[in-house]
């Protein structure tokens, strides 16, 4: 039974529509509980699910032929995971799968593909998103091209940081190195130097935050770049929306 959002947690493009487009979504959404590594998309299968992430995170993987993947996109309370339905596609090259377990609220791909269609709020919104992702996937393209293993592994945090709320989550190192594209002992290398400099806890596969500024101090100005570009893009029709209430 599809159930509404509570007031302290919040999808950011849900949140940003107007009280009559939301009303009228509030019957297609059901809030469902993600668990990690869960697979919320597989490449070259029917995409049959919109998913709306609102403490979840989930990272969309590019596959190799052998084996290997490389994260080209991460989705959080400010996004879709699905988007490619939205551009009238019905399946995507990409992986989806749960990075920090959390909640959601998912809807039926006909479903939002017919409220996308509409002209209203729901469709600026998604075209400013879309925008906004494809910013984020060219720039961890050069990230991943000119930046050091240590200041990639500080951007990564830092962007899950954002869009899990809290300073602790479960992070293995197998899954850090699957999402950074470089092998484990990289990851625990790297792990231990920014433990070493107080920035970051790290235990048993659960990540703590302790020292932000810190890791924002260490990580490439593309972790700016993609978040000043978010917040530019939808950030405002949210505080508009809120400044109506």
């Amino acid at each position: 039974m599809p159930q509404q959002l509570g007031p302290d947690i919040e999808n950011q493009i849900l949140a940003a529509l107007p009280e009559e487009e939301y009303e009228r979504l509030l019957p297609k959404l059901e809030k469902v509980h993600m668990e990690f590594h869960q697979t919320v998309c597989e490449p070259d299968q029917p995409i049959e699910h919109i998913y709306f992430p609102l403490n979840s995170v989930v990272s969309l993987l590019s596959l190799m032929e052998n084996g290997e993947t490389a994260e080209v996109g991460i989705v959080g309370y400010e996004g879709i995971v699905g988007l490619p339905v939205f551009l009238d596609a019905d399946s995507t090259t990409n992986l989806a799968i749960t990075q920090i377990e959390g909640e959601g609220m998912k809807m039926k791909a006909a479903d939002f593909k017919e409220e996308a269609n509409r002209q209203g709020s729901l469709q600026t919104l998604l075209k400013r998103y879309t925008q906004a992702r494809l910013m984020q996937v060219s720039q961890s393209a050069a990230c991943n091209r000119f930046h050091s293993v240590e200041e990639r592994f500080c951007r990564w945090i830092l962007m899950n940081h954002d869009r899990a709320r809290k300073d602790e989550f479960v992070m293995t190192q197998e899954f850090a190195s699957q999402m950074l594209g470089v092998r484990r002992p990289t990851v625990s290398v790297v792990a231990s130097m920014l433990q070493k400099a107080g920035l970051i806890r790290y235990r048993r596969g659960n990540m703590t935050i302790l020292d932000r500024e810190g890791l924002e101090a260490g990580c490439c100005e593309c972790y700016q770049i993609v978040r000043k570009d978010f917040e530019q893009l939808l950030g405002s029709n949210l505080r508009n929306k809120m400044g109506q209430n």
